[in-house]
């Protein structure tokens, strides 16, 4: 009995002794990193265990996600709508104020009004909380559309010749090549950035319209949190989206079909920096005149209530409109809002191509 639990004891101490060698040099494989003398001992009890652990190395895995080329597309159209807004932001300041009738009707008188109450700064009235908007909203619409995009061409050309249905003498296509994957792109990149950042949009046109009411970003979320509950941070939604669906998705179809026939004619292989401005700010000015009415009426309803009186929904806000200022008032600061969105638009494609540029031209084919 003796002899047998020295033998025990001696087969413990030689498994830690190897378990201790395996942890401090990992290195090793499982004959080198075994002592001599364990080594021989090992050949007399296979009950030594060999364990071997492996670290992840976090480093790697990180940069590996950011090198792929969703993240890279997302930086960019958050970094392309930050710079562009930053530039921008009296004109938004404007805009706003036009389109729901605080102050006065022109462009200029705008901003006079502005100036003589708020100073220059009054110009940047809310672009803190804008800045905290377009980040995500640009990345989020921008990420959404050319994953959207790439997803539904892949699938088509899956599919293609392989998806049918015969019904008697008809013939289907299921991998739908009449659908073009920019326009869904596009219209998916809308609601999406929509869906998320749209509490954003109405705190900061909130601390537009009324500084004094919504002093900071944290007082007008309380605020609206306090009076209306959740439904007032989601004031406007259905109309925002009705109103996304033919703007977003004209415009990302209207640049990149632009994009492709203008390299086409010209026999280019991509734009330069001129023409994407351009190209850019002419499908912001399409997409912002078609869309231009449901735009008036989803910001009476996100600041009505400031004036005691919000309509019941989009369709009761479009005849208020009506109603008060005829159809003309459907387009009133529409020539404010194309100032606005052609320069906003050529800029922010602009940024986003330059930026994908820099961040991904090393590693993928734009």
């Amino acid at each position: 009995m003796n002899l047998e639990s020295e033998s025990q004891k001696k087969t413990h101490q030689h498994r830690h002794q190897q378990l201790w060698w395996l942890l401090t040099e990992p290195s090793y494989d499982s004959d080198m990193a075994v002592p001599k003398e364990l080594s021989a001992h090992r050949k007399k009890h296979d009950a030594i265990i060999d364990l071997r652990l492996w670290l992840p190395d976090v480093g790697q895995s990180a940069r590996n996600f950011l090198g792929t080329r969703e993240v890279g597309e997302f930086v960019s159209g958050a970094l392309a709508g930050a710079m562009a807004k930053a530039v921008l932001a009296p004109l938004e300041t404007i805009r706003t104020r036009m389109v729901v009738g605080v102050g006065s009707r022109q462009i200029s008188g705008s901003f006079i009004e502005i100036i003589e109450g708020n100073g220059w700064q009054g110009l940047w009235a809310g672009n803190t909380i804008n800045m905290i908007r377009i980040i995500p909203t640009q990345a989020i619409e921008f990420g959404t559309f050319e994953y959207v995009k790439r997803t539904v061409t892949t699938s088509q050309e899956k599919w293609k010749g392989k998806a049918k249905l015969q019904i008697g003498q008809i013939n289907l296509d299921l991998s739908f090549p009449w659908i073009s994957p920019v326009a869904v792109g596009g219209a998916a990149a809308g609601i999406v950035s929509t869906l998320v950042c749209h509490p954003l949009e109405v705190v900061k046109d909130r601390l537009t319209v009324n500084r004094e009411l919504y002093p900071s970003i944290s007082l007008a979320f309380r605020k609206i949190y306090k009076d209306d509950g959740v439904g007032g941070l989601y004031a406007g939604l259905s109309p925002t989206l009705i109103g996304m669906l033919p703007y977003s998705t004209c415009y990302y179809f209207m640049y990149e079909t632009a994009k492709s026939s203008y390299c086409r004619a010209k026999n280019k292989k991509s734009l330069n920096r001129a023409e994407m401005l351009l190209i850019g700010a002419l499908s912001g000015f399409t997409a912002s005149t078609i869309s231009f009415p449901l735009e008036v009426a989803r910001k009476r309803l996100m600041v009505g209530s400031l004036q005691g009186k919000c309509p019941a929904h989009m369709v009761a806000a479009l005849q208020e409109v009506i109603r008060e200022e005829g159809l003309r008032g459907l387009y009133r600061g529409w020539g404010a809002s194309c100032l606005k969105v052609m320069p906003s638009s050529g800029i922010t494609w602009m940024f986003y191509e330059a930026w994908k540029d820099i961040l991904l031209i090393d590693r993928h084919k734009i």
